[in-house]
């Protein structure tokens, strides 16, 4: 099911800008039992997005009916919504004037193999390399060519997921994933003040990792540090948490703490049951 602007549909403007230049943000939301999960999180993001795109976001009122409309009934799905700045002429300058377009959207959940979330994943060190870009960095917005490319990369190796590095070596994130390590009690994830995607879960997992017992620092991370980690692993709204069993050549011993993190999130209703 599709609703364009809360009507069932699933046609656009030609001149939609969202086509041509990518200019609007969007959000993936595991649905369970006809819930959103982490639906508040999702909206500010969003509309934190539009602010920063200067594109006026939907009411959040308008918005939350559309996603009960949609989500109704579902069992176990993927719900995406997008806005776009709407339709305009030719040319990058945004028009003084436009209605941005809202589109909802239900998907199939994915078909991960389930011992991705309990025994881990292989990983690659992509050569795809991220740009950096302070002003659009922990944003969703619509250009998202490099993880398109970043994803044939790892596909072409046969992994599930991969890092992602910025021009300088520093692991900015997964190809679709946030990415943390641990050493000792310490759990690191990577600053993403210049590039990479600000995930929903990423943040649930830095405000509940003290109750876990475990200090969380947010700083640079290159590819001896992933390495020489105790453990690795990746996070987003709809894989939950994989561990990282393998990283190239390197082999880790079995996660110790995305277990008891990733029961933690399902228990305060943040992502599905495996």
């Amino acid at each position: 099911m599709i609703l364009i602007d809360g009507q069932p549909g699933d046609k656009v403007s030609a001149l939609d800008r969202g086509l041509h230049y990518g200019d609007g943000v969007f959000e993936t939301i595991a649905i369970i039992n006809g819930m959103p999960l982490c639906l508040d999180a999702h909206l500010r993001r969003l509309r934190n997005g539009c602010r920063v795109l200067g594109i006026s976001a939907p009411e959040t009122q308008i918005l939350s009916a559309e996603v009960r409309q949609i989500t109704a009934g579902t069992v176990r799905a993927v719900l995406k919504i997008i806005v776009t700045r709407g339709a305009g002429g030719r040319g990058y300058q945004p028009p003084p004037e436009s209605t941005p377009v809202r589109i909802l959207s239900i998907h199939p959940w994915p078909d991960y193999p389930a011992d991705h979330r309990s025994s881990g994943v292989e990983a690659a060190f992509c050569d795809f390399v991220l740009a950096r870009q302070p002003a659009l960095a922990g944003i969703k917005h619509l250009n998202r060519l490099e993880q398109v490319l970043a994803r044939a990369e790892v596909a072409g190796r046969k992994c599930p997921e991969g890092f992602v590095s910025d021009p300088s070596g520093a692991i900015i994130e997964g190809t679709m994933s946030n990415v943390f390590m641990r050493c000792g009690n310490l759990l690191i994830t990577p600053g993403l003040q210049d590039c990479g995607v600000a995930g929903i879960i990423r943040a649930e997992i830095i405000d509940r990792a003290a109750g876990l017992g475990l200090e969380t620092r947010v700083q640079r991370i290159d590819r001896a540090d992933l390495l020489a980690a105790e453990e690795v692993f990746f996070s987003n709204s709809i894989i939950g948490i994989w561990p990282v069993r393998r990283a190239g050549a390197h082999q880790y011993r079995r996660a110790e703490i995305a277990p008891g993190l990733d029961s933690a999130l399902v228990e305060a209703g943040c992502i599905v049951p495996p």
